[in-house]
């Protein structure tokens, strides 16, 4: 029920008025009155109604007064001036204050009945609109989207120059522009990755509980880095950058430490003050989140969570190597997990804690064995031939004697030959996947219980690991192709049927049929009637 409040400094009008109108017949509660502006002011401030009905001439504070500061504080409440001047001057003023009616006094109880309703209608109009929109952004998951992903990668990586990202940031709708800036990286996935059914639908809850939160704060610009792992652009006044930097990052420490099944790992940059130093920025944090591979247990990588454990790698020699950073499991799984444009970052993290042993030319040896049997076993489980591995490492497949110098060349160069292979194994087995999606898309977009969930289950992968290979491939989120779909099945019925637009909402999925003209005309630009009505004309 919408709440009203009424100001009039006439006693016998505003008790006529509280006690004369059927309120809750009309679907208002009246929640309180007032004599004057400055005394109804606190307790408008205090109830939060929804229609605020006020005189305009009024003692102390006058009704012109008080709107002015209400639909400053709340815009989105609804005012009625009700006034006894037949003056245009005032119906002017009243009009660049924002009231909603004017109204001329007497006041009949059928005038604001009929006032009432029409302030009822267009608030629930707003709330339903304000609904769809949320949940049209909810299932198009804009930080999932494609278009974003990419002008982000091209930000980061130098590939634009500031006046183009600004240029393709206004084409996006993103606000890009601040004084300052930082960067945070983070992963989290299920230690079962085997997950389906329930499994799956809790670890995509966790998962949005985590997001949601950034995008409910305009400073940080959430996106999706890659198959694995999300990027958050934070945006900010330089005194506030550092608390927006910790309060993003502590959210996502205390909500996975509480989640015993997750494996999470996030890296925090230092604040920037150019959109042109991003890419600096990027390179630091990406060189910290490689230590995920390094130090599964740290989770959090900053410049001073490292500082400690680099300094003391510094003076290690071949007897005081901790053993479990040699481990073959460190190698593989990064070459599970890892890509191309970690290699350099994990080579130097992995380097670091035996840099002064490598000297030895034993131990070089052993080193350089460990990469090159780790590298073809992961090969070799991957259905590949360890021949196809030698032929890709070309002189390494002969060479052994490696100086210290350029083991990390070699190593790089092992990974980089490793997950070449890795990404053509998979890069098959994805497009076989991606048919099987899309021959099930295409004969199900018209269901309304078509979902990323039940997809997933039918090509039997994970919903995340779907949502992105399929927007790595068709260059587009799931969902988007999904609407994309409906929307040219739609477009065609009202192009060759007489079917209203309900009908037409549960032919290609939508069991709400104004929430399907919600979305027809914000991806087409018209509604649905007009753009019937313009192919009639056509």
């Amino acid at each position: 029920m919408l709440k009203v409040f009424l100001v009039e400094d006439e006693s016998v009008i505003r008790d006529g008025l509280r006690d004369n109108i059927p309120w809750q017949q009309y679907g208002f509660q009246f929640v309180g009155e007032a004599a004057d502006g400055e005394m109804a002011l606190p307790l408008i401030r205090k109830t939060r109604p929804d229609v605020l009905i006020t005189d305009i001439k009024m003692p102390f504070m006058d009704g012109l007064s008080l709107s002015r500061i209400v639909s400053k504080e709340f815009p989105k409440m609804k005012i009625v001036i009700i006034s006894g001047y037949d003056d245009f001057e005032y119906a002017r003023q009243a009009i660049e204050v924002g009231v909603d009616q004017y109204l001329l006094k007497p006041i009949t109880r059928l005038t604001l009945k009929k006032t009432l309703l029409e302030i009822k209608e267009k608030i629930e109009q707003e709330l339903n609109k304000n609904d769809y929109q949320t949940q049209y952004q909810t299932e198009m998951h804009i930080y999932e989207q494609f278009s974003r992903r990419r002008f982000m990668e091209k930000v980061l990586t130098g590939e634009l120059p500031v006046n183009k990202i600004y240029e393709e940031a206004a084409r996006l709708s993103l606000e890009i522009s601040a004084p300052c800036y930082n960067l945070m990286l983070f992963c989290f996935q299920e230690k079962n990755m085997n997950l389906s059914g329930e499994g799956m639908e809790d670890f995509m809850r966790k998962q949005d509980e985590v997001l949601h939160y950034f995008l409910r704060h305009p400073e940080y610009l959430l996106f999706r880095w890659n198959a694995s792992s999300y990027g958050v652009l934070i945006r900010s006044e330089a005194a506030l950058i550092d608390e927006l930097s910790e309060k993003g990052l502590a959210h996502i420490r205390n909500f996975c430490m509480q989640q015993e099944q997750l494996d999470w790992y996030v890296a925090l940059g230092d604040p920037v003050e150019r959109l042109s130093l991003l890419p600096e920025c990027y390179r630091q944090v990406n060189h910290y989140f490689a230590y995920r591979f390094i130090l599964p247990d740290m989770h959090v990588f900053t410049k001073a969570s490292l500082e400690d454990y680099l300094n003391a790698q510094e003076e290690k020699n071949i007897d005081s190597v901790e053993p479990s950073t040699m481990a073959q499991e460190v190698i593989r799984d990064f070459l599970e997990n890892g890509n191309e444009t970690e290699i350099h970052d994990f080579v130097d993290s992995y380097l670091q804690s035996i840099s002064k042993a490598l000297k030895s030319r034993m131990f070089r040896a052993y080193v350089v064995l460990n990469i090159r049997f780790t590298t073809i076993a992961f090969v070799e489980s991957l259905g590949a031939t360890k021949e196809e591995y030698l032929s890709e490492i070309g002189n390494y497949a002969q060479e052994m004697n490696i100086e210290t110098d350029e083991v990390p060349v070699y190593f790089a160069d092992m990974l980089q030959a490793a997950i070449r292979i890795r990404d053509a194994v998979s890069s098959n087995r994805n497009r076989k996947m991606i048919s099987r999606a899309l021959a099930y898309i295409d004969e199900n977009y018209m269901n309304e219980s078509l979902s990323l969930n039940t997809v997933a289950a039918e090509v039997e992968v994970s919903a995340n690991y779907l949502s992105a290979v399929f927007s790595q491939s068709m260059k587009k989120t799931f969902v988007e192709y999904v609407t994309e779909k409906r929307m040219e099945k739609a477009k065609k019925l009202l192009k060759t049927t007489s079917l209203s637009s309900g009908e037409i909402a549960a032919e290609v999925g939508y069991k709400d049929s104004h929430y399907f003209s919600f979305v027809f005309k914000k991806t087409q630009g018209v509604s649905p009637r007009d753009y019937r009505a313009s192919k009639k004309e056509d």
